[in-house]
This record gives structure tokens, sequence and C-alpha cells, in this order.
């Protein structure tokens, strides 16, 4: 048994090693757009609905505000269906397990990578379906990676929000075809070498993973994946004991704990915590959404369309995504800080976790008001602050969001929950596209308005923290009073 303990190891670090990887180099890459639209914009995508204009002083200038339009449009269409497809995703993974979910997710990237690569100015409109696939297929890699962390018990909390930030960082995918573009190497190179990977994906879906899903807790001697030739097996008992634990985690296979009798699935929907969770979500990533799809313009502004200066900070910004791996553990250390601690008397772990949550959501919360001060100062070298700013929010967003949906709520209604909170966000997210119209033409191409008044919308995000901290106070006051009776 110990040659067959060292094995299962060795299969858990690979699994967990070629997670991270494929989180980090394919997942999250429609959030590059920045990168990408360079790339885009040298190759005359939509650049039809460039024109010439005269400016007040009689000058000829091309004016290409339409053109911005279209790449916004298909960014905020891609990054709505990214949140939106999170729902039905997570009913898809939950329902019929990881392989079936795997698949369609990278028969979706694939044919998303597809449409880029035979995509021209001419095409340019397949844009559209095309990105919508990458961003839908790479969610779906990260939802069926973070039961990984289920494998490695105390760790499962760093593992989970660092797929979350590889998931962030590898946004740095199209900065990586702009600089070989730049060399030389064609768009239609890249994303056929971005197709073709979809191999390695499908290797790990039969070796690596799980026909079903990981379960919390994980079984002893559990193995997974397809095995070749001889291998070591467990025992009938050792096999019908696995059976009967796995019967009661699959259905709910981040979670802790059995399902018990808990609150209905539409209380918690109804209740404070789930609607200041969803404002707290949706303020800060419309902020986040509307700076990455209006980046290319905003540095157009700023640098008065020098290309060289657009480049040199679009390649600034998309090497800072690289940190967001980097990042991500940090709110997870923040949130475990109390683990192995003693509690106050009476105080349950569901409490103690929930308070912990309470200054994780005030730090991210704060990070992004700076964020959007800084990005509302139309001051270029103040940019690179900016990009630090964001990346740093950025993944203390996503990895708080599923954490504190996990501590707040019964487990048997995670996925849900998690599903309704992304798809509602995404809806709210839409806003970014009214955004940029209004920019575009009340506003005659100057966001500073815009932005003043995202920066106002984003101190509704303090009220969620400020929520969890009176009710852990009423809590700890509850206790008291119990105590002294």
């Amino acid at each position: 048994m110990a040659g067959f303990g060292k094995s299962l190891k060795v299969l858990r670090c690979l699994t967990f090693a070629t997670g991270l990887v494929e989180c980090l180099c394919f997942a999250g890459a429609v959030f590059g757009w920045a990168s990408l639209v360079f790339v885009l914009k040298t190759d005359g995508y939509f650049s039809s609905l460039c024109v010439n204009a005269t400016t007040v002083n009689a000058t000829q200038v091309l004016d290409c505000s339409e053109q911005d339009e279209q790449f916004s449009l298909v960014f905020t269409i891609a990054s709505f269906m990214n949140n939106f497809m999170t729902l039905p995703n997570g009913f898809l993974f939950d329902r019929f397990g990881t392989t079936v979910a795997r698949l369609f997710g990278i028969f979706l990237y694939t044919l998303g990578t597809l449409m880029v690569a035979f995509s021209t100015a001419a095409l340019s409109n397949l844009l559209f379906p095309a990105l919508s696939f990458v961003a839908v297929g790479g969610i779906l890699f990260l939802i069926t990676n973070m039961q990984v962390g289920n494998l490695f018990g105390s760790h499962r909390s760093t593992i989970i929000t660092l797929y979350n930030g590889a998931f962030d960082s590898s946004s740095a995918l199209f900065l990586v075809i702009k600089l070989l573009h730049e060399a030389g190497i064609s768009l239609r190179s890249s994303f056929l070498f971005l197709s073709a990977c979809s191999f390695i994906h499908l290797l790990r879906t039969f070796f690596l993973l799980p026909r079903g899903h990981i379960p919390y807790t994980v079984p002893d001697h559990y193995t997974y994946g397809v095995t070749c030739g001889k291998s070591n097996s467990l025992s009938l008992e050792q096999t019908a004991a696995n059976a009967n634990t796995q019967m009661t985690t699959e259905e709910t296979p981040f979670n802790k704990e059995p399902v018990k009798q808990e609150k209905s699935f539409r209380e918690c929907v109804m209740s404070r915590f789930f609607v200041w969770h969803v404002v707290w979500l949706s303020v800060m990533q419309l902020r986040h959404y509307l700076f990455i799809g209006t980046l290319n313009p905003m540095l157009q502004r700023l640098t008065a369309g020098e290309p060289s200066l657009v480049s040199q900070y679009t390649n600034a910004f998309a090497i800072t995504q690289l940190c967001g791996v980097l990042c991500a553990p940090w709110n997870g250390l923040i949130m475990d800080r109390h683990k192995g601690k003693p509690r106050a008397a009476g105080e349950s772990e569901q409490e103690a976790d929930l308070r912990a949550s309470g200054l994780s959501l005030f730090l991210t919360a704060l990070q992004c008001l700076l964020f959007s001060v800084s990005a509302s100062t139309p001051y270029l070298p103040l940019q690179y602050l900016t990009f630090i700013l964001q990346v740093l929010n950025r993944s203390f967003l996503y990895g708080g969001n599923a954490a504190f949906v996990s501590v707040a709520f019964p487990s048997c209604h995670f996925g849900k929950l998690y599903g309704l909170v992304m798809a509602l966000s995404a809806v709210f997210s839409l806003l970014q596209y009214a955004c940029f119209a209004v920019v575009k033409g009340p506003l005659d191409g100057d966001p500073l308005y815009v932005n003043i008044a995202l920066t106002l919308l984003s101190l509704l995000a303090f009220i969620h923290p400020l929520s969890v901290f009176l009710h852990c106070r009423s809590l700890a006051s509850q206790r008291a009073i119990n105590a002294s009776s």
C-alpha cells in the first residue's frame, strides 16, 4: 500500500500543477482584451468604421470612435457571458460531473479560438461569438479545477484562491500574442496554436480528473482518472465505504459538511446578506469591466495617439496582470487567520468565519475606491499605480466572493447561490456599454464625469462589510447576555 499511496500523491500533485498551468495560461485570457485590441487595430478589424473628421482648427483627422465602440461591445458581451453563464454551467457541472462539463468547455474554447484564427478585417463580426465562446469555455476550466483544492485538505482555500489568481493572470496570454505579432507571428498562427492545445485539455480531462466530482473530505485511497494496465485497486469494503462517502459529498463537492436542514434557497436569496453581497460584487465588477474595456481609447487620449506610448502602457498593464496569481492567496490568509485559534465561548465556526470575512470585504472595497480614484485621474504616469491597484483589487474580489458565499449560507445552496450572484452581477455589468456610449456621445470622449460617478457608486460596496460587522457584533452581544443570565 506504500507504493499505492506514493502513486496517489504523484497523481494529485500532477493534477494540481497541470490545473494551475491551465488556469494560468488559458482560462481567463479574455480579460487581456486591451492587448488583443492593439493587434486587431493593427490588422484593420472594424477599420471601415473610421471616418475623416474636421477639428475646430479645420484640421483633418481620422475619427475611430465607432471602431472603439465596436471593440468595447465585443468585450461587454464576452464579459457578460463569462459571468452570466456561470449559473447554467454550475448546474451542468453539478448534474453531469467533471468530464461532461469539461468536454463542453473545451468544445467552446476550441471553437472560439478557431473563429478568431480564421477571422479577417472583412469578417470582424466573428469576434462577437468567438470571444464569448473563449470566455465561457475559460470559466468552465476554472469551475472544474477549483475542486482540486479538495484533494489537499487544510490547504484547500489556498489552492482555490491560487487558481482564481491564476485565472486573473491568464489575461497576460493576449500580451504574449501581441508581442509575437510585433515579432512577425500572425494572429492566425497564434490562435491555431491555442486551438491545438485543446488536446492537452482532453488529456487532463480523462487522465487527471474524475468523471464526477472530487468529494470533500476525500476518502482514504481515493483515486480517479483513466488508468493503464494493472493498478493497485481498493478492496471491496474500501470501495463500498468510499462510495457511501461520495454519495453524501458529490452533490456539493466544495463543501465540508453533509446537507442539513437549513434555510431554504428562497430565504437565502431574500436575505440582506445576499442582496448586499450582489451589490458589493456588482459595483466593483462594473468598475473593472469598464476600465478594461475602455483602456485602449483612454490611453489613446492620454498619449495624444502616440503608438509607442500606447503600446508601452498596454504592455505594462498586461504584465501587472501576471501578479494576480501572487496576490490572490493573501485574501485567503486574511480569511483563514483565525483558524486554529480558540473561539469565544459559544461562538460557532460559521460565526468565526463570517467575522473574519468582514475584514476581507472591507479591504476589497477600499482597494476598489483607491483604484477608481487613480483611474479617474487624467495623468498618464499615474496609470502605472492604477494597474497595480487594479490587479490587487481584482484578485481579492473574486476569491472573496466565493469565500463569502461558502461561509454565509448553507452548504447545500453554495453552487446555486454562487451561480446566481455571478449571473446577477453580469446583468449589472451591461451598464458598461451605456457608460461608454455616454462618454462617446454627450461627453465627447472625455470619461472624467463617468469615472467620478463610478467612484461614487463604488462607495456602496462599503455597506456590505458594515452589515456583516453589525451582525457579528449583535451575535456577540447576544452571547454575552445569554452567558450572564
